[in-house]
C-alpha cells in the first residue's frame, strides 16, 4: 500500500497546485482509473536470500561502539 501512496503523491499531489478540494478529487479519481487499468503486479527482485546476505554483511561491520573522532 506504501508503494501505492508513493506513486499518487509523486504523480498526482505534487506540485499542489489545486484550486479548491474538488479538484485534488477530480484529479486523484483520474488517476485512479488510469492507474487501474494499466497496472500491472510488481515484480519483486529482493528475496529473503538477499537481506539474509545483506544482514550477515551489517554483522560482519559492526564491530562495537562508535567513538567520536578527535
Amino acid at each position: 500500500m506504501r508503494i501505492y501512496f508513493s506513486i499518487v503523491q509523486r504523480k498526482v499531489v505534487t506540485p499542489n497546485d489545486f484550486h479548491d478540494l474538488a479538484d485534488i478529487e477530480a484529479r486523484l479519481e483520474a488517476f485512479e482509473d488510469h492507474y487501474n487499468f494499466l497496472a500491472r503486479p510488481f515484480n519483486w527482485r529482493y528475496t529473503k536470500h538477499d537481506l539474509d546476505q545483506l544482514l550477515k554483511r551489517l554483522a560482519a561491520h559492526n564491530t562495537g561502539p562508535l567513538t567520536m573522532a578527535a
